[in-house]
């Protein structure tokens, strides 16, 4: 997998996501907390536009008539017809066998470091004051 800058890091905040394209794929980031995760950017029923799902939490029951919430803000809701993954791994909670979406690596790198890079070459001083989200396709 080869890795591509796609954004600094304060364009897509906390609680926020942003629809990319990566290598022609069209990849959907999510900042969760300061955590970053991608998925492709299509539902696995019929194609929907994943990044436009509704963001909600996982609802458990121990016994009939009582319900607790938690993971809020990490599952996805498609837009279309409502089937739920998670933001985290891409898994289904309608079919989680056999149905995820596409969950590609995402991680923050440091300005400093891209500039780097593998190779050495006469250089010119720079500085970078941000960092970079950074999506493995």
């Amino acid at each position: 997998m080869t890795k591509h800058v796609v954004a600094p890091v304060a364009e897509i905040p906390p609680g926020t996501r942003r629809l990319l394209t990566v290598k022609g794929r069209p990849i959907a980031v999510f900042n969760l907390g300061g955590e970053f995760f991608g998925l492709l950017n299509r539902c696995p029923h019929q194609g929907g536009p994943m990044c436009e799902g509704h963001l909600t939490g996982l609802v458990q029951s121990r016994t009939p008539g009582q319900y607790d919430r938690s993971r809020d803000g990490e599952i996805l809701r498609c837009p279309w017809h409502g089937w739920e993954f998670d933001i985290r791994t891409g898994q289904s909670y309608v079919d989680p066998e056999r149905t995820r979406i596409r969950a590609y690596p995402v991680s923050v790198a440091e300005g400093a470091a891209l500039v780097a890079g593998p190779y050495v070459a006469e250089t010119i001083p720079v500085s970078v004051e941000q960092d970079y989200v950074v999506v493995e396709v």
